[in-house]
């Protein structure tokens, strides 16, 4: 072990624990990717469990009075409305886009027979810039219209975006938040909106374009929780490599320096016999 000695010194042990430290946070992100693999999962059948159910009356499932958090329990479940659409309280929801088109989403509130509405995300609607209203020849039809959809959770800001005033009326919105549209309504709404997949009588012409369906895979999470254990490995295997070349080489080093030290004494003495004989 004397070879390993120069591991010892405190630039070394300095480098130790960055290794080590390393490892152990490549090794938690490789678990936390695999915990996410399985929140992934775990929703991905709740909404396929959802969406084989038959669509049911939005106001049999939800109340104005429910927590917001009902949408996550309900996400994706399929839904039937029929009212009328409010056009003078539409929501352009901003920076959307659809297959790498950059526009807005419509939503627009559909009164209910029992008074209260939903808030209906009626498409997408291309744009270059910033929209502030709906175009006209996208507008919801005129009087009783029925939908299916499915539930969609409220969205909020996140940790580092910023919210959408608190005050005032909002044509445009960063997201759609159900709870910041219901403060701009005469009328209570339901807690979550509906993403629409059908409308009789249809919209008139092309625009806004029906959402999709979500696409349900698991991510990249499985492939960068392997990345993160491949990491982890070339750190375990080639730490230890990387100090025993270097003990090699320092003991070549200390080689050479002894038989230097030789050659240097030898030179030396084949050196006094010639002094001492000099008249």
């Amino acid at each position: 072990m004397s070879r390993y000695r120069f591991a010892l010194r405190p630039r070394w042990i300095l480098s130790h624990l960055l290794i080590l430290l390393l490892v152990i946070t490549m090794i938690n992100l490789g678990f936390w990717q695999l915990r996410r693999l399985h929140e992934r999962r775990t929703y991905n059948a709740s909404v396929r469990a959802n969406e084989t159910q038959p669509a049911q009356p939005v106001e049999d499932i939800m109340r104005p009075s429910d927590p917001v958090s009902v949408g996550h329990t309900l996400n994706f479940r399929r839904v039937a409305a029929t009212g009328t659409y409010d056009t003078s309280n539409a929501i352009i929801v901003r920076s959307r886009s659809l297959n790498s088109t950059p526009g807005v989403w419509a939503l627009t509130p559909l009164r209910l027979a029992d008074g209260t509405a939903v808030i209906v995300l009626r498409g997408f609607l291309p744009s270059q810039g910033t929209l502030e209203r709906v175009p006209a020849d996208a507008e919801p039809p005129a009087g009783e219209v029925s939908i299916t959809g499915l539930v969609q959770e409220t969205q909020t800001a996140g940790l580092f975006e910023h919210p959408d005033p608190a005050e005032g009326h909002l044509d445009t919105m960063a997201r759609a938040d159900v709870a910041r549209i219901a403060k701009q309504l005469p009328y209570p709404i339901l807690p979550a909106y509906v993403q629409l997949q059908t409308q009789q009588p249809p919209q008139s012409g092309p625009q806004p374009t029906v959402l999709p369906e979500p696409v349900l895979d698991d991510g990249p999470h499985l492939s960068y929780a392997i990345q993160w254990f491949i990491f982890t490995t070339i750190a375990l295997v080639g730490y230890p490599l990387i100090l025993r070349r270097k003990a090699r080489d320092k003991e070549k080093e200390d080689d050479e320096a002894d038989t230097d030290d030789l050659d240097r004494e030898a030179a030396s003495v084949e050196t006094v016999p010639q002094t001492l004989g000099t008249p």
